[in-house]
């Protein structure tokens, strides 16, 4: 399987990441199965760098084939196939509390970013019942991810390459 990561470097030896902010699904590698999304996300992340005053800075996406059989039968996984009360609980854990660790190797589910993030984000602040945001978000357009979450996970993803987007 091919997976995307899209960026603003070439992202051959892939990392986890940890940030300050709450992430979907904590501390990890993010990538998607979806070329589409991974360009979106380089672009985005390029414009952003640009607005910083760092001109010229690319976007690219970072491509790898992903042993999806092996891993599954070593490491421990877990697969949200959509937008769920367990979902929830999981993204809203991760994003309210940085320092949260699940346990999970591998992850996949939706991504919680544009409406979707604005929805959990006032689950996250008690604006909204989590019971309210379900029903929301089985209207909206969501997007997969699989995040990379312990050293182990990551030596199952091979690079293959990386390509440069036009930046507007």
């Amino acid at each position: 399987m091919i997976l995307y990561h899209g960026s603003i470097v070439e992202v051959s030896v892939p990392q986890i990441i940890a940030s300050d902010i709450g992430r979907d699904f904590g501390p990890a590698f993010y990538t998607t199965g979806i070329k589409a999304q991974a360009e979106r996300w380089a672009v985005r992340r390029a414009k952003f760098a640009r607005k910083g005053g760092r001109a010229g800075t690319p976007a690219i996406v970072s491509m790898y084939e992903f042993d999806e059989v092996e891993a599954r039968l070593v490491l421990k996984c877990k697969d949200f196939s959509g937008v769920s009360m367990e979902w929830l609980d999981m993204v809203v854990a991760c994003r309210s509390r940085p320092s949260y660790r699940h346990g999970y190797d591998l992850m996949s589910g939706k991504v919680a970013n544009d409406n979707v993030g604005e929805t959990v984000s006032y689950v996250v602040a008690g604006v909204m019942p989590k019971e309210m945001a379900i029903e929301q978000l089985k209207f909206q357009q969501i997007n997969d991810q699989t995040a990379f979450c312990s050293a182990a996970s990551l030596q199952f993803l091979r690079f293959v390459g990386s390509y440069k987007l036009e930046v507007q």
